[in-house]
C-alpha cells in the first residue's frame, strides 16, 4: 500500500474541521514532517489564522511514532483534545488505515485524590476536611466548595480539576488533591485501583499523541524521574511561554507559615528533641523574615545564612527520624508520614540550595501586605537545562505566533539554549527557523498608532494626558475596546476614571471570572474590557466587539524585578546589551501577543494604540515595532480618530 501524501492528509483534516487550507499551514506541515524524518529541530512562527494546530498534528499523526504536544494554556489543551484531535483522527483514518489514540496528561495535583477525599486531609487539626460539615449544610464558601467536590467525585470520569464547572478556590482544591511527593503510590494506597492520576498515566502510555502542559514538561526535564511516556517527537506550542514556565517550576520558596506547617505535621512523628530543633530553627527563621526588605540578595546576610543552615540541619534530622519510626496510634499513618516528609523535604531542599549558593541562582525577598515575607531562589537562566534536557534523543518543534523578536529567531533560540541559526559544533543542537506568515493582510486590516505627543510615562502617579487620550479613542471607536495595562493598579485607575466620564460599560479583570468577562465583552460592542498581563494572551474575540486594542505603556519588567535585573546584569557582564536582551525582548513578546488580539479573522478591522511615545521616539522603538504585526503605522492622532469613527460606522451599519 502506498503511503498517503502529506497534502492529501492535510486536505482531509482541514475539510473535517470546516476550514480552508492556507499556504502557511502547508509550509508548516512540510517543515514539521521534515524535522521528524531528519530527527532535527524547528522553530516555526505561525501567525494567527494559520491553523497551526493542524499544521503540526497532521504530520505528527502520519509519522506513527509517539508524539508529546506541550501547550501553555488550558484553552489550547482543551481545543486539541476536544475538537482538533477527534476530528483529525476521524478524517485521517480512511487514508492511514489506523486510528491513532490520544490522551491528556497533567501533574498529579491537577487530579482529585480519592484517598484524601475519603480519609480527610492529614493536616493540622484546624484544617479538618469534611467533619465540620457533616451535621449541617456549610454556610462558608469553602464548605460549599468541599461538599460540591464530594458530589462531583461520584460523577467525574477524569477527576481533572479543569473539568469541574464552575471551578473552586485553590484552598478548596488543595483539600482534596496531593502533590507527587505527598502521594502514597498506587500500590500502597487503598484507592490506587481507582486513582484518577494513575488512570491518566495509563491512558498516556497507550496513546500515540499525549497532550500536556509546559509545567509537566519542565518537571519531566528537571526532576530526572520520567513523568511523560517515552516519545520520539516533542511539539511545543505557545513556545514563547516555555522559558517562563520552566523558570517557575525551577523556582524554590520558603515562608515562615510554610515552615511552621511542616513543624506541626512532623512533630507527632519524631521524638521531642528532633521536633524541638526544627521548631527552634523555624522561630529563628521567622524572626529574620520579619525584618526582610524586598529585593535581591547578592550576598546572603549572616543572620539569614545562620537561620537557613539551622533549618537545613534540623530538617535533615527530621527526615531521617520520620523514616525510622512507625506509630500505629496515628490515624492513616502512611498518609500523615508522606505529607510531613514532603513538607520537610521541600524546606531542606530550598534551604540547602540557598546555603550552598550558586552563581547560577538568584535569591531575593518578596513582601506581601497580607502574607508577609517570602524568600525565593530561581535559576539565572534555564537555557543550559533546556539545551541538555529538551533537544537530546528526540525531534523538537517549537511553534508560536511570536518567536521572531526584533526580526529574527536568535533571541528566542538563545533563551532555549540554542546557538544562532546555522552555527555548528559539538553538543550544539542544529535547528532551522521558519516564518510561515499569516493569512491576514495586516497593512489593510489594522493600524498601529503611537501617541507620540503624550508625556513619557513615569514609574508612579496618574497620567492625565493618557486618560484623556484613552477616553477620546474609546469614544471614536464607539466602545469596542480591549485595554491592556502593564499593572493591575493602572487598569483599576483607568476603569474608575473612565466609568465616570463615558457612557460605555467598562468591565475590569478580577470583578468576574475571565470567561464571563470575555463573554460579556463579546456580546455588546459598546463595552470595553480592561485588564493586565494575563489578559494579553487569553482573549480571542473576532468581529466588531474588539476593534481597538490599547496598551497604556511599553511593558518593560519592573526595574526592581530581582530575576530580570539579575539576568540583565549577567548579559552585560558577558559583553552583551542587557537591556535589549532581557527587558526589550520581554516587552516585545508581550506587545506582540497584545497586538495579536486585534485581528483574529479575515474580516476584522481596527487599531492597536500604544499610549507610550517611546515606541516612536526611543532607539529601541524600531526593535519593538519589528516584532509586531505589520500594521499600517501612524502617529497622527486625528487620522486615527477618523479611522476609528469610520470602522465604528461600518460595524453599526452591518448590525442593522
Amino acid at each position: 500500500m502506498t503511503k498517503p501524501s502529506l497534502p492529501d492528509l492535510l486536505h482531509a483534516a482541514v475539510s473535517a474541521v470546516g476550514g480552508t487550507e492556507r499556504p502557511g499551514q502547508v509550509a508548516m506541515a512540510e517543515a514539521v514532517a521534515e524535522a521528524i524524518d531528519d530527527n532535527s529541530h524547528r522553530l516555526i512562527q505561525a501567525g494567527t489564522g494559520t491553523g497551526k494546530s493542524l499544521g503540526y498534528l497532521v504530520p505528527a499523526l502520519a509519522h506513527g511514532e509517539r508524539v508529546v504536544v506541550a501547550t501553555a494554556t488550558l484553552a489550547l489543551q482543551r481545543q486539541l483534545v476536544e475538537r482538533d484531535l477527534p476530528r483529525t483522527v476521524d478524517a485521517l483514518h480512511p487514508q492511514l488505515r489506523r486510528r491513532p489514540q490520544f490522551a491528556m496528561l497533567k501533574g498529579r495535583s491537577n487530579y482529585l485524590c480519592l484517598h484524601r477525599l475519603h480519609e480527610g486531609a492529614p493536616q493540622d487539626e484546624e484544617d479538618g476536611l469534611f467533619d465540620q460539615f457533616e451535621a449541617a449544610a456549610p454556610t462558608s464558601k469553602l464548605g460549599q466548595d468541599l461538599l460540591r467536590l464530594r458530589d462531583w467525585a461520584d460523577e467525574t470520569e477524569t477527576g481533572d480539576r479543569d473539568d469541574l464547572t464552575p471551578g473552586v478556590s485553590d484552598k478548596a482544591w488543595s483539600q482534596i488533591s496531593v502533590s507527587s511527593r505527598e502521594c502514597l503510590g498506587a500500590t500502597k494506597c487503598a484507592y490506587g485501583a481507582e486513582c484518577f492520576a494513575e488512570a491518566a498515566r495509563e491512558r498516556a502510555k497507550l496513546a500515540d499523541v499525549v497532550v500536556t502542559n509546559h509545567a509537566l514538561l519542565a518537571i519531566d526535564a528537571i526532576e530526572g524521574a520520567p513523568v511523560l511516556p517515552q516519545h520520539e517527537v516533542l511539539i511545543v506550542d505557545e513556545a514563547h511561554e516555555l522559558v517562563s514556565r520552566v523558570t517557575g517550576v525551577a523556582t524554590g520558596e520558603l515562608t515562615p507559615g510554610q515552615v511552621n506547617r511542616a513543624v506541626k505535621r512532623s512533630a507527632k512523628l519524631v521524638d521531642e528533641k528532633v521536633a524541638d530543633a526544627l521548631q527552634t530553627a523555624s522561630e529563628t527563621f521567622e524572626r529574620v523574615m520579619e525584618l526582610a526588605l524586598p529585593g535581591r540578595l547578592e550576598q546572603i546576610p549572616e543572620d539569614l545564612g545562620y537561620a537557613l543552615m539551622s533549618l537545613r540541619d534540623a530538617a535533615r534530622n527530621v527526615i531521617s527520624a520520620i523514616g525510622a519510626t512507625r506509630d500505629k496510634s496515628v490515624h492513616d499513618e502512611d498518609a500523615v508520614r508522606k505529607q510531613a516528609l514532603a513538607a520537610v523535604e521541600n524546606i531542606h531542599a530550598v534551604a540547602e540550595r540557598i546555603t550552598i549558593g550558586s552563581e547560577y541562582d538568584v535569591v531575593w525577598y518578596e513582601r506581601h501586605d497580607r502574607f508577609g515575607a517570602t524568600l525565593r531562589v530561581a535559576p539565572l537562566s534555564v537555557s543550559g537545562l533546556l539545551r541538555e534536557k529538551l533537544f537530546e534523543d528526540r525531534s523538537v518543534v517549537l511553534t508560536s505566533a511570536t518567536l521572531k523578536i526584533g526580526g529574527d529567531f536568535n533571541g528566542v533560540a538563545a533563551s532555549l539554549g540554542l546557538s544562532p541559526e546555522g552555527v555548528e559544533g559539538d553538543d550544539v543542537p542544529l535547528w532551522k527557523g521558519l516564518d510561515v506568515g499569516s493569512p491576514f493582510d495586516y497593512p489593510k486590516q489594522g493600524i498601529l498608532y503611537v501617541a507620540k505627543h503624550l508625556a513619557t510615562p513615569g514609574r508612579e502617579g496618574t497620567r492625565g494626558d493618557m486618560m484623556d487620550e484613552l477616553a477620546e479613542l474609546i469614544e471614536a471607536a464607539g466602545g469596542r475596546t480591549l485595554g491592556l495595562f502593564s499593572s493591575m493598579r493602572g487598569a483599576k485607575a483607568a476603569a474608575e476614571e473612565l466609568r465616570g466620564r463615558l457612557d460605555n460599560p467598562i468591565l475590569l479583570q478580577g470583578e468576574e471570572t475571565l470567561g464571563e468577562l470575555i463573554k460579556n465583552f463579546a456580546a455588546d460592542p459598546k463595552t470595553c474590557l480592561f485588564g493586565t498581563l494575563s489578559l494579553w494572551q487569553g482573549v480571542d474575540v473576532p468581529g466588531p466587539s474588539c476593534q481597538l486594542v490599547v496598551m497604556d505603556r511599553i511593558p518593560f519588567p519592573r526595574p526592581d524585578d530581582p530575576l530580570m535585573s539579575a539576568r540583565q546584569k549577567s548579559v552585560e557582564e558577558h559583553g552583551g546589551n542587557g537591556f535589549m536582551a532581557v527587558a526589550a525582548t520581554h516587552a516585545a513578546l508581550l506587545m506582540a501577543q497584545g497586538a495579536g488580539r486585534l485581528v483574529r479573522a479575515s474580516g476584522d478591522r481596527g487599531v492597536v494604540a500604544v499610549l507610550d511615545p517611546r515606541l516612536a521616539t526611543a532607539r529601541y522603538g524600531s526593535f519593538l515595532r519589528a516584532t509586531l504585526p505589520d500594521f499600517w503605522y501612524t502617529t497622527d492622532r486625528n487620522q486615527v480618530r477618523r479611522s476609528l469613527a469610520a470602522i465604528d460606522a461600518t460595524a453599526r451599519a452591518d448590525d442593522k
